[in-house]
């Protein structure tokens, strides 16, 4: 196939059967995820009515990829990452069997939960760098787009049957929940270990340092990366709205479990539908400009949702908020993928998952705090005017960004 094809193939990536395998076993990962999710922050309410606790949920499963960033990276740099992602899984599997376990036996409490939930993020902290750097080793660069775009609707198809499956599953027991994301997270480990060794470019550069912090060097040099990441960083750190879903859906727009599961999932709605048209029609042109209109987008339609009181005007406004930072991921995963050397896109990519870490949990816990303090409207609204405010100031603070046109590879001329 040629490599015009190739570009012009909507299934490119599929043609790869490890690739086949590594998304299969990505969806039913994140499904679990969502699903566990969902348990979670609607158990925790429902004992508490605290929303600070919430807010919690996201800061202590953050705190160990912030701690172990010094570690993590290299780690993925230097040993084999489909092992590390197929270890990780078994990890998320066995804190879902304790989850399982403090709810057979009645004993739901912060403080053992916020235990799992530290665990919980440990594994996360080695095993989200590790699925983003394994990508690129399972097929040619040529299809990478085309990966990403359907990496994506992975995650956001899970996204969207996970958390709605997650508040039905809920709804008839907390502990029927948690077996089915049980035995998904068996299935996805399972699944890793079929994938035969892929190649990888180590880092064989002695133990120091210098190399430890080759990710920050790298990110700080290069201006592009260093606006994609830290665009997602401040964005989705002042504009989530996700750790407060259960006060909306319980006291806002009075809705049970399952509600709290459609309103979860619809985001991930809209994501798929623009996922799907990007890996139908990838983006050809202007791609730095419509990364900042979808994430100035987000943060409007983040405003919308907070004022609204009526279901259907909520939902269209997470729809369009999940659409829009489809563009935005879309366009700055291919950037970061694209514009990194293989031998330190684990250390990058565990900096990377630091930053998209803290403005989901950090971002979870901004939100719950401040909704502690002046309510939840306030607090999501807030967020969504900040988030506008981000796109505009970083769209003048790194003109490079804005300017990319194209995104392919760059060739040596055009990196910083």
């Amino acid at each position: 196939m040629t490599a015009n094809a190739s570009q012009n193939d909507r299934f490119a990536a599929f043609r790869h059967p490890v690739y086949t395998r590594f998304f299969a076993a990505r969806f039913l990962a994140t499904f679990a995820i969502q699903i566990i999710s969902v348990s979670v922050g609607w158990q925790m309410y429902d004992e508490t009515r605290n929303t600070l606790l919430l807010g919690m949920i996201g800061l202590v499963q953050f705190l160990p990829s912030l701690l172990l960033l010094l570690v993590t990276g290299s780690v993925i740099d230097r040993y084999n990452r489909r092992m590390i992602v197929a270890a990780c899984l078994f990890l998320s599997a066995a804190c879902c069997a304790a989850l399982l376990g403090i709810t057979l036996a009645h004993a739901f409490s912060p403080l053992p939960v916020f235990a799992v939930l530290l665990v919980f993020g440990i594994e996360r902290a080695f095993m989200a760098p590790a699925v983003q750097s394994l990508a690129p080793n399972l097929i040619p660069e040529k299809d990478l787009a085309n990966a990403i775009a359907w990496n994506s609707s992975s995650w956001q198809a899970a996204s969207i049957v996970g958390p709605v499956a997650g508040g039905l599953l809920y709804g008839i027991g907390a502990a029927i929940a948690y077996t089915v994301a049980l035995a998904f997270l068996a299935a996805a480990c399972a699944l890793v270990l079929t994938i035969p060794k892929p190649a990888q470019r180590r880092s064989m550069e002695p133990r120091s340092w210098s190399t430890v912090l080759a990710g920050f060097r790298f990110i700080s040099s290069e201006k592009v990366v260093l606006g994609a990441v830290t665009l997602d960083l401040f964005a989705v750190l002042l504009g989530g709205a996700v750790a407060l879903m259960p006060v909306f859906a319980r006291d806002i727009l009075v809705l049970g479990p399952w509600g709290l599961g459609l309103l979860r999932s619809a985001p991930g709605a809209g994501a798929i539908l623009v996922a799907t048209i990007l890996a139908a029609y990838p983006i050809r042109h202007r791609a730095g400009h419509l990364m900042f209109a979808g994430v100035a987008l987000f943060g409007a339609a983040t405003v919308l949702f907070g004022l609204s009181t009526h279901v259907w005007l909520s939902i269209l406004a997470l729809f369009i908020m999940g659409g829009a930072d489809m563009v935005s991921v879309y366009v700055r995963e291919t950037l970061i993928t694209l514009w990194t050397p293989d031998e330190v896109r684990g250390r990058v990519n565990a900096v990377n998952m630091v930053f998209v870490g803290a403005s989901n949990e950090l971002g979870e816990f901004r939100a719950g705090t401040m909704a502690h303090l002046v309510g939840a409207v306030p607090a999501v609204v807030i967020g969504g005017i900040g988030t506008l405010a981000v796109s505009l100031l970083w769209a003048a603070s790194f003109p490079k960004l804005r300017r990319i046109d194209s995104l392919d590879a760059p060739d040596q001329g055009a990196r910083a």
